[in-house]
């Protein structure tokens, strides 16, 4: 037996309760890692709410993450007792997820635990983490360096927000956190951001395809009329790395910024992300990742708790990361 968050949907009413489960429930998968921490996303936030319309099976667990220690393996890959993690995949998604004690998943679908860190820290960094750090990487390889200037960073005190904007000043860079919340700035400024405005300023949809330059670089989480003012400032060869729809999917600008800036507008995907990018990724955030910021940045929660947490996090109302101790 062991406990999970399970969602269901009755009459088209979604809710959630902390169930025992026998292991016969679980689905398919070569390899069975006993979770010791998960974590809440965005996309979580949905899945548990409902209101994403992404679950097409009920009933169902959540969680697009999770770290902890494999129990049973019949991929040669992995051995029990090895730590390892997990995040993207549509796990949580279209198959059973991570806000559980146990987890059954593909062996291709893990990375062992880099030894510089444990699965409470795996998880503090997370998807979100993962992401961030994703972004970083197209960043600096489309020629982003401390040199050129201020880099902004939207919807900085959530998850990806405040993971890139630790890594970004870490690395060096002029960081600018855009935020809706005067109560995140003190928080802001001790993961490393130099300026802090609000996000109000980039609000209102773009008069002009062009305005005055001024981004080197972005890493944006909100989407919508926030991406399009950020694409008509951003610098010439800038480059947007658009990791986020906090504020909507819909892109309402012109091709301008690109024919006349040269403006990269790059799109970050962690879910299917292959392999040996994973691999960088999560080895780059040893480095690149000031470790003693992670519980600042991080709120502890238990399961029984993740249904409360999941309409704030969909509100833009939750700090920082949400690490989930199952066994809590």
């Amino acid at each position: 037996m062991f406990k999970a968050l399970v969602v269901d949907s009755t009459g088209g009413t979604v809710s959630s309760s902390i169930q025992n489960l026998d292991d016969a429930r679980l689905p398919a998968g070569n390899v069975t890692v006993a979770v010791e921490y998960s974590t809440l996303n965005y996309k979580d936030g949905l899945v548990v709410t409902g209101a994403g319309g992404l679950v097409k099976h009920y009933p169902h667990v959540p969680g697009v993450d999770f770290a902890g220690t494999v129990i049973q393996s019949a991929d040669p890959t992995f051995k029990p007792g090895d730590k390892v993690i997990l995040t993207g995949w549509r796990v949580g998604e279209v198959r059973w997820g991570g806000l559980s004690q146990k987890a059954a998943v593909n062996a291709e679908w893990l990375v062992p635990l880099p030894s510089g860190l444990t699965t409470l820290q795996a998880m503090a960094i997370g998807t979100a983490g993962f992401t961030a750090m994703l972004a970083v990487i197209a960043l600096e390889a489309h020629g982003l360096a401390p040199k050129s200037g201020e880099v902004l960073v939207t919807g900085a005190a959530g998850g990806v927000g405040s993971v890139v904007t630790a890594i970004l000043a870490k690395r060096g860079y002029h960081v600018v956190a855009s935020t809706g919340r005067p109560e995140t700035h003190e928080y802001l400024k001790s993961l490393g951001a130099t300026t802090i405005i609000d996000r109000s300023g980039f609000a209102d949809p773009a008069k002009r395809p062009l305005e005055g330059e001024r981004w080197a670089a972005c890493v944006d989480s909100v989407g919508g009329n926030t991406l399009a003012r950020v694409l008509a400032q951003t610098k010439y060869n800038g480059s947007a790395a658009a990791v986020g729809l906090a504020g909507g999917s819909k892109l309402d600008h012109t091709v301008i910024p690109f024919l006349l800036r040269g403006v990269n507008l790059l799109g970050i995907d962690s879910v299917m992300c292959p392999m040996p990018r994973r691999i960088e990724a999560w080895h780059r955030l040893q480095s690149d990742l000031p470790l003693d910021l992670l519980e600042d940045m991080t709120i502890k929660a238990r399961l029984d708790e993740v249904p409360r947490l999941a309409p704030e996090i969909l509100k833009g109302q939750v700090r920082g990361r949400v690490v989930v101790d199952v066994n809590a």
